[in-house]
């Protein structure tokens, strides 16, 4: 597991240094919208039909999706209830109650458990972000944005997973794997070519999108509850429920580690459009995921 975080380390560290020297006078920035957009639109599709097209469907994604659900709505309540008495202002509340609830379940914690546990274990990440986080983003995630950061924008969580590209390939790879159609070889191949490129394209993205702003000394009482609660409240708490379901054993260790993954990225992009405080959110991002390099051996140490 060590190993798997360093090599992971050092993608990301690819990452920040290029969004700080921007060689060629590629920016960090741009780049990252290059890269995200292509993993987002083509290559993370095209791993999640190969994935689910040929996984062994049971009742197991039912519950890795419920404990999904169960790791994000604690955590969402237990930041509500810690924040609401020591009243930050409602920008950053609602980068806050993100930060603490959304884990990077896919741009980190797809690769770790796939170079930790195995091929196999991607379906466990994809269940876990597909069926639960990026739905629970785009109806809840949303409603609290738009509700702290006061801009009013009608909301249709419905419209806003129809554009997800990895949802369409999810519901066609399910569908394909229900009715027993066969995957062509030829296929199999460029869909495993273009997955292939998920993993690096995603640690380096994530890299270029850590930034640590100015004024972090007086954001530390903010920061320092999302850590505890992305990092080990949550995942402790899936553990607790996880361990009297009849999951076996490697994927309840798939699942705990996917709780305990630190912040996720993706909730920039909300924090921006909807006027909620960027820069705490890139703060909590940035330290939960530098934490996490040390938190996540321990978690598989635990769990081993």
């Amino acid at each position: 597991m060590y190993e798997v975080i360093a090599q992971a380390g050092i993608l990301i560290l690819c990452g920040v240094l290029w969004r700080h020297f921007a060689p060629q006078g590629v920016n960090g920035e741009t780049l990252r919208h290059s890269l995200t957009s292509l993993v987002y639109v083509l290559l993370l599709p095209a791993m999640v039909l190969l994935v689910l097209w040929q996984a062994t469907l049971s009742l197991d994604a039912l519950m890795i999706a419920a404990l999904a659900a169960f790791g994000i709505l604690v955590s969402l309540a237990v930041a509500w209830l810690w924040f609401r008495g020591r009243a930050p202002v409602n920008a950053a509340m609602g980068a806050i109650l993100l930060a603490a609830a959304f884990p990077n379940v896919t741009y980190l914690g797809l690769p770790v458990l796939e170079a930790t546990l195995g091929a196999w274990a991607r379906t466990v990440a994809i269940q876990y972000d597909l069926f639960a986080s990026t739905p629970l983003l785009l109806s809840l995630g949303v409603f609290l944005a738009q509700r702290y950061g006061g801009v009013s924008v009608p909301v249709n969580p419905l419209k806003n997973l129809l554009r997800v590209p990895a949802l369409w390939a999810a519901l066609l790879g399910v569908g394909l794997n229900l009715f027993g159609v066969p995957l062509p070889s030829l296929l199999a191949g460029s869909l495993e070519m273009l997955a292939t490129g998920v993993i690096p394209l995603m640690l380096f993205s994530l890299g270029l999108a850590l930034r640590w702003g100015d004024g972090w000394r007086g954001k530390w009482q903010l920061l320092l509850p999302v850590v505890l609660i992305q990092l080990l409240l949550t995942p402790l708490l899936v553990w607790g429920v996880a361990g009297v379901t009849a999951l076996d054993q490697q994927v309840l260790i798939a699942v705990v580690l996917e709780a305990a993954m630190p912040t996720m990225v993706l909730g920039i992009v909300l924090c921006d459009r909807y006027r909620l405080d960027s820069g705490l959110y890139a703060m909590a991002v940035s330290l939960t995921t530098i934490l996490s390099m040390l938190s996540l051996p321990l978690w598989f140490a635990v769990l081993g």
